[in-house]
């Protein structure tokens, strides 16, 4: 362990604190984990090589999805770990990161771990936490915000990628309306901004797309119907995941729409997103009523996500869902059922098919 002299008055310090009684630290990452999850954990990482210097890993579930996400990975190399499973030592401390609390899409649950401490951004429901150390901060825009702040206050440079990383973390985190600003990450995007590469930043925006990606979105703008000021759009399957939270936050850009919800079957589970535009509004509760008793979900104000698992693969089965999951966010978003308009009219998509 490093004999490092802390910054006694933060709260990293205190944090750090408490793990140094442990023999090694494994940081957890939601499954497929987005460019905050990365940045997060990675900032962690550093935070303790450069301090205590306990063994520490970074794990995730699932893969890396959208295409920015891996080409992120691939520039930057990360040092995150994609696992299946995991055997953790009792003298282990486990910390979760970018992930609500009482979500289930991480490795924790699945092997019923309490987690040492959760880190994290997203509206949560503390009173029933065990963890000894909990620092969730729903005004910032992105838990890498918050270990940023935790580099800084010990007095780490994060070096260029992982600056760039958290970056690229920050504007991921502040798109589709969700674009608030807090004080700690008006502080850090300027002490970032020191050591990122604006290059790398540029890369990344431009990840190169796979053919399939295409006509995901094509059928998806195919399937979009218009309630009033409601978007929902319905895929019976798509190659890839991404395409789920690109099409919310592309629609409600749209003039008129207001709320959206999106969704595709992947694999054997249909993924949702959502999106509104409303202050009052608050997706991760609208996104948790819709999915009742069907899934689970999470999120924040104006952007959520959910999963319904194993659906089936008959169409029936998933036609039977998406109307039920329809008529449930009219409900929620106060519209009255009625027969939806499609964004593109089928006359001019058979029109121009030949085209």
């Amino acid at each position: 362990m490093k004999a490092t002299q802390l910054n006694a008055k933060s709260v990293s310090a205190k944090l750090l604190e408490r793990l140094s009684e442990h023999d090694e630290v494994v940081i957890v990452m939601h499954d497929n984990p987005d460019p905050d999850a990365i940045a997060t954990g990675w900032g962690l990482k550093v935070l303790v090589d450069e301090t205590i210097g306990l063994p520490t890993r970074v794990i995730g579930g699932g893969a890396i999805v959208r295409a920015e996400n891996r080409h992120m990975v691939n520039l930057l190399d990360p040092p995150i770990e994609l696992v299946d499973d995991f055997d953790f030592d009792d003298r282990a401390a486990a910390i979760l990161v970018d992930c609500s609390i009482g979500a289930s899409n991480h490795v924790l649950t699945r092997q019923r771990i309490q987690p040492f401490a959760i880190i994290d951004h997203h509206i949560a429901d503390v009173r029933n936490t065990k963890a000894p150390f909990v620092d969730i901060r729903v005004e910032v825009a992105a838990s890498a915000s918050i270990i940023a702040s935790y580099l800084r206050e010990q007095h780490i440079p994060p070096g260029a990628k992982l600056a760039t990383a958290m970056l690229y973390a920050i504007r991921t985190e502040t798109c589709a309306y969700e674009s608030h600003y807090s004080a700690l990450d008006r502080m850090i995007l300027p002490w970032l901004m020191e050591y990122a590469e604006p290059e790398l930043l540029a890369e990344i925006h431009n990840a190169p797309l796979q053919r399939s990606y295409y006509g995901d979105l094509l059928l998806a703008l195919q399937n979009t119907f218009l309630y009033d000021d409601v978007a929902l759009c319905f895929l019976p399957r798509a190659d890839g995941v991404e395409i789920v939270g690109e099409i919310a936050d592309l629609l409600v850009r749209c003039e008129s729409v207001g709320r959206v919800m999106c969704g595709a079957v992947i694999g054997n589970d249909l993924l949702v997103s959502a999106r509104t535009q409303f202050p009052k509004d608050n997706a991760a509760d609208m996104i948790q009523a819709t999915l009742k008793g069907l899934g689970g979900s999470g999120g924040h104000a104006h952007r959520a996500g959910g999963k319904i698992p194993n659906v089936g693969e008959s169409a029936s089965a998933v036609e039977k869902v998406s109307n039920l999951l329809r008529d449930r966010w009219l409900d929620v978003c106060g519209v009255e059922r009625k027969r939806g308009t499609r964004l593109i009219a089928k006359r001019e998509i058979v029109q121009n098919l030949d085209l």
